[in-house]
């Protein structure tokens, strides 16, 4: 909520009255931590785990006020190199004079310091937990604390505990078996804190262990964090079906996310009424506090905190977490080297790739970036699809599950597809004119075999279905009274398991071509020529050889030049201003559809996220992309970001530290998401009908990109948008959103090509 200073007096933190707009997320850092990352060889301190000696912020080492120390690099094997800043004169900076022992933070001081800011806060977010309950308590089932043995769910228990009579709340762990150890000891206090205090604790566990989920699975990744939904959200949704008795029950959870820790978090609101999931409520209590202010809480309160932070972890969550490596996995792997080892050896097998330095592979975090099944070891291709006489044809190979209780989770009739069995599986066959009628049947039906060819009867679907309509014994599943609500489709390519066992299925990038720019990505000032002299540029340029010719490729993915003629599309995009957010974004959707380059930027960099250029490089060369190629790819974006696609549209940004990031882009005109639908549909097989909950879901497994993903645009941007389309376009676009229920349909008759008219009448 507020901002602070450092206070050289007590070496802690001092809470300002003024809001914070950017909260650098400080730290407390004690000996342990000290000691393992080699500072016991810069300065003297005494080893004690009672009291803090300083801060950090992210790599950033303060001690009463000071930098002292700064980290670099490092990785799950190698130890971050320590900086240590200089004085005018050379001479480095030292915490103490003369080798003198560190002082630990005056922690009493501290507190008393802050005391009357902290009794704002708290007193601010109690009411608000009790305001949420006061106002739902008549119409749901039951209020749980989602725990998770961080610091930000333990400041949150006690906080609900001052919120809520006893009695009105329990406490849910979800144990994802991959906790770290320090965890498992906080669980067992917190939960004998509870059976005092007379408040339900429970413990929800998946049926699957870790070591059988990662070996089934595959280890998981950036884009495929099956573990999340397998060890976390279905067995807490499951456990509290239990407690309630319910499979439709409605609750809220009181959860401790705060929106200082990612971008992504950093557009939650306190209050979700189910929009993840239909009747499942939550409120994010400490969603505007820092983490000054969670851990200034702890030491006023005395409130149980995790030991793994004063051991050096910044974030307590799983043992080697695919969004973790540098720093933070080096850290794990000297505080729980057993643990971590074991799911660095479960990587090690499950890696099916030859001529790959294992080692190195594991050391970078390359498995991290897996994208698909592919590499996977015996994992054969089972699913295979096709189009032949215009009808959908689905070969499956030793199928897991039973095709026929899957196809009830959909409406259709019973001549509208074929099955035949093989002697290892089935032959599936969709009619085309069923998919014409009905696009979003196509995808269902792929689905159902998707289901079909790898369900081991994970929880997830049944979490989702709020019916009680499905059922799973000894990993079968059954169905009885599907009222074809799709949830249970509502998950990565309808099966998790599938999702992360997947082959490509065409439509991928293909690494060979992916740098279609080479050290020559374009400039402002070739853009700006190209549009004052159009054809004539071709021939006054003044450009290299290799640089006209990447130039020419680039003008061309983007529809802008052909043969050395500027196109119609150029003509349009001058007369619209080629420099204006609104020509950019146009050109930027061309480029995303045709450029495998941008392609790549577009679904490999995640919205607001920093990637550091080694990490990024890292990404590239876990795909096969050779290493001075993948540094020109992360070379090229700084270029393209520094040319209007960046300075105007916002698409993204390059760091001083040279990090890359992507960022929301600059939509100002409805017509401009109107033509990137079209886009969409004409590279998804020219379907016309979905939901808004497809355009967002970036793991569906489609040739298209959405251009929500091309521009960042979330629910709410996009619920206006449509809107305003369906009512100003409706020739070309009809959205409804009612009852829960959105469906986007797009006119069959219409063009991406009729969509770029509407700019050139003006409309």
């Amino acid at each position: 909520m507020y901002s602070y200073t450092h206070d050289p007096r007590t070496g802690g933190l001092l809470l300002n009255s003024t809001p914070t707009l950017f909260s650098k997320e400080p730290r407390p850092v004690y000996a342990p931590e000290l000691d393992i990352l080699g500072f016991d060889e810069y300065w003297n301190y005494d080893i004690q785990q009672d009291l803090p000696y300083m801060w950090a912020e992210a790599n950033k080492y303060y001690y009463r006020g000071t930098l002292v120390a700064e980290l670099r690099g490092g990785d799950v094997f190698t130890r971050p190199e320590i900086i240590i800043p200089q004085r005018e004169d050379g001479r480095s900076i030292a915490p103490e004079p003369d080798g003198v022992a560190l002082r630990p933070i005056d922690i009493d001081g501290m507190v008393a310091a802050n005391r009357d800011m902290l009794m704002i806060i708290e007193r601010s977010t109690v009411k608000k937990i009790l305001a949420v309950y006061t106002k739902h308590k008549k119409k749901l089932d039951c209020f749980h604390v989602a725990f998770s043995g961080g610091k930000d769910s333990c400041v949150l228990l006690d906080l609900v505990k001052k919120a809520l009579p006893k009695g009105s709340f329990i406490v849910v762990f979800a144990d994802t078996g991959m906790e770290f150890p320090d965890t498992y000891d906080l669980i067992n206090k917190v939960q004998a804190q509870c059976l005092e205090d007379e408040i339900p604790f429970y413990i929800a566990k998946s049926h699957l262990s870790p070591q059988e989920s990662w070996k089934l699975f595959g280890p998981p990744s950036r884009a495929l964090r099956w573990c999340c939904s397998v060890h976390k959200s279905a067995p807490q949704a499951l456990k509290l079906r239990e407690i309630t008795g319910k499979s439709d029950y409605k609750g809220l959870a009181f959860v401790g996310v705060r929106k200082w820790e990612s971008a992504t978090r950093a557009e939650y609101e306190d209050f979700n009424d189910g929009k993840k999931t239909r009747g499942q409520y939550s409120h994010n209590s400490i969603l505007e506090w820092t983490s000054a202010e969670i851990w200034l809480y702890i030491y006023e309160n005395n409130t149980i905190s995790n030991k793994a932070y004063s051991k050096g972890s910044a974030r307590v969550g799983c043992l080697c977490c695919p969004l973790g490596g540098g720093k933070a996995s080096y850290i794990e792997n000297r505080n729980y080297a057993e643990k971590v080892n074991g799911y660095l050896e479960l990587i090690k097998q499950s890696n099916g790739r030859q001529n790959i330095d294992i080692d190195e592979f594991v050391k970078v975090y390359g498995w991290s970036a897996r994208n698909n099944g592919r590499d996977l070891v015996n994992n054969p291709n089972r699913y295979i699809e096709r189009v032949e006489n215009k009808n959908l044809i689905i070969n499956i190979e030793n199928p897991t599950s039973d095709w026929r209780e899957w196809i009830k989770t959909i409406n259709i009739p019973q001549n509208a597809y074929s099955v035949e069995k093989t002697k290892t599986g089935y032959v599936a066959t969709l009619q085309e004119e069923v998919v014409k009628q009905n696009p979003f049947i196509g995808k269902l039906f792929k689905q159902v075999f998707h289901k079909t060819t790898c369900c081991k009867g994970c929880g997830v679907c049944e979490t989702n279905c709020q019916y009680g309509a499905m059922q799973f014994n000894d990993s079968r599943v059954h169905l009885d009274g599907c009222v074809h609500c799709n949830q249970c489709h509502s998950i990565d390519s309808g099966c998790l398991l599938y999702h992360s066992l997947r082959h490509p299925q065409g439509g991928g990038i293909p690494m060979k071509t992916l740098n279609t720019m080479s050290n020559h990505a374009p400039k402002t000032e070739w853009l700006a020529a190209f549009f004052e002299k159009k054809n004539a540029f071709f021939s006054e340029h003044n450009l290299g050889s290799e640089q006209i010719s990447f130039f020419k490729r680039l003008l061309k993915d983007a529809g802008l030049a052909e043969k050395n003629q500027a196109t119609h599309f150029a003509m349009l995009v001058s007369t619209i201003g080629w420099s204006s957010d609104t020509a950019q974004a146009l050109i930027l959707l061309n480029l995303t559809y045709s450029n495998s380059q941008i392609e790549w930027y577009v679904k490999n960099l995640d919205l607001g996220r920093i990637y550091s250029r080694k990490e990024a490089v890292e990404m590239l060369v876990a795909n096969e992309v050779k290493s001075d190629v993948a540094k020109s790819i992360c070379g090229a974006f700084k270029r393209l970001t520094e040319t209007p696609l960046g300075t105007v549209l916002h698409f993204g940004h390059v760091t001083d530290d040279g990090c890359l990031v992507r960022t929301k882009c600059s939509v100002t005109d409805q017509r401009v998401v109107l033509y990137g639908l079209f886009k969409f549909a004409e590279k998804c097989g020219d379907y016309r009908e979905f939901t808004l909950s497809t355009l967002l879901n970036d793991d569906i497994e489609r040739d298209g990109v959405s251009p929500t993903r091309v521009f960042g645009l979330d629910r709410e941007d996009m619920m206006p948008i449509l809107e305003g389309l369906s009512a100003r376009y409706s020739s070309f676009i009809n959205a409804s959103f009612t009852h829960g229920l959105d469906r986007i349909t797009l006119d069959a008759e219409k063009t991406s090509r009729d969509v770029l008219d509407l700019f050139k009448e003006g409309r």
